[in-house]
């Protein structure tokens, strides 16, 4: 294969390789298809950078250019950041690394020829003369097979990835610099891409290097063996530091090194490694019988298409990257956005990772023969190309409608859920290594991230770049652990891993179509795969490892206790559904005549969730009885901690329903009274109990009083018969409790009223309200709403006679004017709304109350403050959707609250977001003006002593209705924070 500097005339060459990291542990990768040469650059790489700097220089940085290719200014100024931030610093730090990528190029260039033997001799020879266990896949070469495994000197050796074109980002976890090893052609015969002969030969030249390096008495590295990207057909040597501070350690660079051997160019003919053709032959198939009449070997065609086509994926980015300048920086924004959400070119993470984006943006931004101007253009800005991506993985659904580029007369095996990206002009499916959950996820992702980037009111960096999206509690609604222990596998045979991924496949699949529209989505996470001594065979499964798999639940059919099946005169689809379901299936007559086969579930007090019985049913009938028995559902697990715990799939409003009731029963009663001196406007709620959101339910017993009556205001119409002096309305409110206690007594002798004085000592307060209870148990207090009040009140603070005591009461008694009678009513019609429109709302801020109650902070924090918290969680949910139920609620809630930097961050909520109106919407200028006011409080007080949070809504925007007065305090704010962040790391 030739050396790097051979292509595209000397100058180095692009490449996507190791993984971003943002303040977690990362996997890093690598990438097998990228290859860089390890020697210094040349001039003509150092004009063409200078070059490119000044092209750069020159885009105009005016706000309406930048705001067009950035999404907007301050979004620019974050991503440069950024990037800034996660590429390291080349320097002494990374100097180690590099002698010791030299010193192993040396070492293996000096390792001497072995003569062609047999398989078992070839093994014997290496385990006693150096100890070093050959990596055979499975199934390991016959005893007798006809060929002979030989060790010549490569062909050559290049570092790849991202590190020497100076792309790598560093952010704590080690780096990974690639050496692709490329075996000489005279290694191989023509009909070596049958039956894992290339593989074994390459296994053999891995092992052989691994022992060079292991007898190298000169130098000192440990090595390991491992498999690139958990394809068990490619081990690898992994390189790590000696850490015994000898001249060829490297700890202090914090990298690690992957040897990797591949072939040359063009080893095979390319028309044999299509995805349609059968590379892998029975034993009692002819050598040269048709490979057409066999099952196709897609994945085995394309991994070793793979390891014959770096030299062609190396011209290829090289090319996009010379193309576009953006191209580098749109791979950075695209790697950190994949391992924040979990995805990397690991078998079991995803099959997606850096070099999958690298690649499918590069062919993006060729034109494709017939299909017009290319997807993505050369001139964008790196946003605009990582943004343009993202619609593509979104908007295409490569199952149903493969990508084929310049691609001739290729047929595609069918298969489930599968995606398809060929690239024909090097002739593979570059998502070959993706499963169906994998690719469906990847899409919702892409999906969800579009959606972000085109919010214009909020900010959607931090949930786009910074927080990690792949959490399994934060990600999904419910998890089902099933041990490996379960599946009865013998985890010594070479074909477990085979069998799990056909498991996997099959779990999926009956999950899929026997939750339905319950779930969103399903995906499934394997434990990652160690590493092993060169020294011993590969090690079995961990026998302790499990299958976890997570579904996002639909809110409005989780609870569905029938499911519709096809109609009894569809024989064949009839049959299928009896067939899938077994005995649940039953043919039920329905209220409209029709006859349908169906599924019937029951919903029983403190039983097992619909949900919980479907799975388990499914596991039984299409796994196993030990994986059902055996496995266990974490699905909802804090929603027991709730006093008055509804039915299982009940909405979160059902346990409030009757106060609702009694509620709606009593304004009707008001209303109707006659005799009253003005007509009634509005009669409105205003407590917590009415907004679905008091920890306990509120009793509806008629012999048992509610611990505290549910408020609520009255308003009426207006008249000039009100009195011009507070003191005064205040007597006349007093009157017209004792007139409608009266009347609520002659209408409904059952209704018993009292009237109660309250706050004697602010003479500019609401001084009375009556409490009405009901004849089944509900209790309300009743206060009076005058909006002159607020008049009077402004008029003496603009007194300016008026004393200092007397002017902070009066400031006292319009704040509370405003929060009682203005913002509290329309904070509980707000949520109301928003607790119907989620049903997991409710449950979740009972949850979240309860432990801010359980670490004795409800004392320090209004009731309508953790509800707007709680509200964020599910108006902003990115990076994920809004959570289905009060678990997931409560979890998410309680991570904002141990990242929220309340001292320099406000939390700004728009409660109208999820209007259809979007009139009703915030506006950015809107959001402006709030984050102003922010500001001020920070300027006014700087030492937090009366605004310690800034909490502000769409219908509360000045930020201090909820928090003024220190309420929380600081020290109480720190210790949410703290204990915050405690939940958290229990959680993880």
């Amino acid at each position: 294969m030739e050396d790097v500097e051979d292509v595209e005339g000397g100058q180095s060459v692009a490449s996507e390789d190791e993984e971003d990291e943002l303040n977690e542990d990362d996997v890093s990768e690598s990438e097998e298809e990228e290859q860089v040469n390890t020697k210094p650059t040349k001039p003509s790489q150092a004009k063409r950078d200078q070059k490119t700097s000044r092209r750069r220089d020159e885009i105009p940085q005016d706000g309406v250019y930048t705001a067009e290719v950035y999404k907007s200014n301050m979004f620019k100024l974050q991503v440069d950041e950024l990037l800034e931030q996660v590429r390291p610093k080349y320097g002494k730090k990374e100097a180690p690394a590099e002698n010791a990528m030299r010193t192993l190029k040396a070492i293996i260039e000096q390792i001497p020829s072995r003569e062609p033997l047999p398989v078992h001799d070839a093994e014997k020879s290496l385990l006693k003369s150096s100890k070093v266990a050959i990596p055979f896949p499975h199934p390991r070469p016959p005893r007798d097979a006809q060929y002979k495994l030989q060790y010549a000197k490569p062909a050559s050796i290049n570092a790849t990835g991202s590190y020497p074109l100076k792309i790598a980002t560093r952010t704590g976890e080690d780096l990974v610099i690639d050496l692709v090893v490329t075996m000489p052609m005279s290694l191989f015969q023509e009909k070596d891409y049958l039956n894992y002969r290339y593989f074994y030969k390459r296994a053999y030249y891995l092992a052989c290097i691994a022992a060079g390096i292991k007898d190298s008495k000169e130098h000192k590295f440990k090595i390991v063996f491992d498999c690139l990207n958990g394809n068990y057909l490619q081990p690898i040597i992994v390189v790590n530091p000696s850490g015994d501070g000898g001249p060829d350690d490297f700890s202090s660079s914090k990298c690690r090194i992957q040897i990797i051997p591949i072939a040359v160019d063009k080893a095979f003919l390319a028309e044999k490694l299509l995805p349609e053709k059968n590379c892998v032959r029975p034993k009692d198939a002819e050598e040269n019988s048709s490979s057409t009449k066999l099952t196709p070997t897609p994945f085995y065609n394309a991994t070793l298409q793979a390891d014959c086509s770096v030299t062609a994926y190396l011209k290829l980015l090289h090319a996009a990257s010379s193309q576009c300048d953006a191209y580098k920086d749109a791979c950075l924004l695209g790697r950190i956005w994949l391992r924040q959400r979990g995805f990397n070119s690991q078998i079991r993470k995803g099959g997606f990772g850096n070099f999958e984006w690298a690649a499918i943006m590069a062919v993006l931004l060729q034109s494709n023969p017939g299909a017009g101007v290319p997807l993505l253009s050369a001139g964008y800005s790196s946003y605009q190309l990582f943004k343009a991506t993202l619609q593509f993985l979104a908007n295409r659904d490569l199952t149903k409608t493969p990508f084929l580029f310049q691609v001739k007369d290729v047929g595609i095996p069918k298969s489930e859920g599968n995606p398809v990206f060929f690239d024909g002009l090097r002739n593979l499916n570059i998502l070959f290594k993706m499963s169906p959950w994998s690719y469906k996820l990847l899409r919702q992702e892409a999906d969800m991230a579009v959606k972000m980037l085109a919010d214009s009111t909020f900010d959607q960096f931090e949930p786009t770049f910074i927080v990690k999206a792949d959490p399994l509690l934060y990600r999904h609604d419910g998890i089902i652990d099933i041990p490996f222990s379960s599946l009865k596998y013998d985890f010594n045979d070479g074909e477990f891993h085979q069998k799990l991924l056909q498991t996997c496949r099959k779990l999926y699949s009956a999950l899929v179509r026997g939750l339905g529209d319950r779930v969103t989505s399903v995906s499934i996470v394997l434990p990652e795969e160690a590493s092993w001594q060169v020294g011993s065979a590969k090690p079995s499964e961990d026998r302790e490892g499990r299958i976890l798999v997570g579904f996002i639940t639909d809110p409005a059919n989780v609870a569905r206790t029938v499911d519709h099946g096809p109609p009894a005169e569809n024989k064949k689809e009839a049959a299928s559904f009896r067939q899938f379901w077994g005995e649940k299936a039953e043919l039920r007559r329905f209220k409209d005549g029709s006859i349908l086969e169906s599924t019937v579930w029951s919903l029983k007090e403190g039983g097992e969730s619909i949900l919980g019985q479907i799975v388990k049913h499914l596991l039984r009938r299409h796994i196993s009885v030990e994986v059902a028995d055996n496995s266990v559902i974490l699905a909802d697990q804090f929603a027991r901690l709730l006093p008055s715990r509804q039915l299982a799939g009940q909405s979160g409003t059902a346990p409030f329903l009757p106060l609702m009731n009694a509620f709606s029963a009593l304004e009707k009663e008001i209303r109707g009274l006659d005799g009253l001196p003005l007509q009634i406007r509005h009669i409105l709620t205003a407590d917590p109990q009415l907004r679905y959101s008091s920890i306990s339910v509120p009793s509806a017993n008629p012999g048992k009083n509610m611990a505290q009556p549910a408020s609520i205001i009255v308003q009426f119409e207006g008249s000039g018969r009100w009195p011009d002096d507070l003191g005064a309305i205040q007597r006349t409110k007093i009157a017209f409790l004792l007139k409608i206690s009266s009347l609520l007594s002659e209408s409904n002798t059952e209704i018993t009223s009292r009237v109660g004085l309250e706050n004697p000592s602010q003479p500019y307060q609401n001084q009375s309200f009556l409490d009405i209870t009901t004849p089944l148990g509900p209790a309300f207090r009743l206060r009076i709403h005058h909006d002159r009040e607020a008049t009077l009140l402004e008029r003496k603070l603009k007194d300016k006679a008026l004393d200092g005591p007397s002017r902070e009461a009066a400031a006292l008694a319009l704040a509370a004017y405003k929060r009682d009678f203005l913002h509290i009513p329309a904070h509980t019609q707000a949520m109301q709304f928003l607790c119907t429109r989620f049903p997991a709302l409710s449950p979740t801020l009972r949850l979240v109350k309860k432990w801010f109650a359980s670490h004795l902070l409800t004392p320090h924090f209004a009731p309508e403050l953790i509800e707007l918290l709680v509200a964020r969680t599910f108006l902003q949910p990115h990076p994920w959707t809004a959570p289905a139920s009060p678990s997931t609620g409560l979890l998410r809630t309680l991570l904002f609250l141990s990242r929220w930097d309340w001292r320099h961050v406000p939390l700004i909520v728009d409660l109208s977001s999820d209007n259809s109106d979007s009139s009703a919407r915030m506006t950015p200028e809107q959001l402006a003006d709030t984050t102003t006011r922010f500001d001020a409080w920070r300027r006014i007080d700087p030492a937090l002593n009366r605004l310690v949070l800034f909490a502000a809504s769409s219908l509360a925007p000045d930020g201090a209705t909820w928090t003024d007065r220190a309420r929380p305090a600081r020290v109480v704010a720190a210790r949410m924070t703290a204990l915050a962040r405690a939940a958290v790391a229990v959680a993880r």
